[in-house]
């Protein structure tokens, strides 16, 4: 398996080019990118902005794997508003642009949300109608996934939907799209259930995963941690992804960075790494 490293778990104010260089400084493989509504990689970039990162990661030797955002939170593709509902395939596909231009292969998809936990002032869906629309929003953008030749990777998140691994591979299998998988994040499953579990019957739709780990004492958003400091099973979550036949890309989504001396968390996160992907299932 690869290692890689989420944008996200580097300091807000490094460029992209310094998170690439401390990202193959570490020892990592690819640097996962995320797109934003403004800044250096976002809505606005040009194509000679995408391709000015594609040249800095291979210059820096690492990988692109995929491409997150987390606007999905702001335009939901369950919102009750039919405009936002139409931002957020906008979005989609310019995600899956950029992503082809940056070489990967994936982008990190929200579907949409019932409720968005942390936030009181979100709206409520009806459950059975954020099902109907992230199922018709995703429809309206495998054709451009299909002509780009970008896997749309739809991640389990805190978002009250597709609650469990049965009801997650339902929904990839009612779209029954090839550009179509899961983006299973090991951490977020556990306040719910055991990531191994979901890793099995998820099987062959996963086509990227995240790591973070959890601590269960703690039980909310406050209880995401660095890695090896939670409840996750490592073993049985590496048996689990061997079992698969997965052989891609972990990569971690830590966040925030350490209050002082923020490069060491980079370099701690691809230590447990190497010990998590090399020591593999329990003897």
């Amino acid at each position: 398996m690869k290692k890689g490293i989420n944008q996200w778990s580097f300091p807000a104010s490094y460029a992209v080019e310094d998170c690439l260089r401390l990202a193959s400084e570490a020892g990592f493989d690819g640097l996962e990118l995320c797109l934003a509504e403004t800044g250096e990689l976002s809505l606005d970039s040009s194509i000679e902005d995408i391709s000015r990162i594609a040249r800095a990661a291979k210059q820096a030797g690492l990988e692109i794997p995929s491409l997150a955002t987390g606007l999905y939170w702001k335009y939901s593709p369950t919102a009750s508003d039919p405009s936002v509902r139409a931002k957020a395939q906008e979005i989609a596909k310019k995600q899956l642009e950029f992503a082809s231009l940056l070489g990967a292969d994936t982008i990190l998809y929200v579907p949409g949300a019932v409720n968005v936990p942390w936030d009181p002032s979100s709206e409520i869906v009806d459950y059975e109608t954020a099902y109907l629309r992230a199922k018709e929003s995703l429809l309206g953008i495998v054709e451009y996934a299909e002509r780009v030749g970008i896997t749309i990777a739809v991640e389990n998140v805190w978002n009250k939907f597709l609650l469990s691994p049965l009801e997650m591979r339902t929904f990839i299998d009612d779209i029954n799209h090839p550009r179509v998988g899961s983006y299973m994040d090991v951490g977020n499953v556990l306040v719910s259930g055991y990531p191994e579990h979901w890793i099995r019957i998820l099987g062959r739709r996963i086509r990227k995963v995240h790591v973070k780990d959890f601590k269960l004492e703690i039980g909310n958003i406050r209880g995401f941690t660095n890695l090896l400091h939670g409840d996750v099973n490592w073993p049985g979550v590496i048996s689990a992804l061997r079992d698969i036949g997965y052989d891609g890309y972990l990569i971690a989504e830590i966040m925030p960075p350490y209050s002082h001396y923020t490069e060491k968390m980079i370099y701690d996160i691809s230590s447990s790494l190497d010990w998590i992907i090399a020591k593999g299932p329990a003897q």
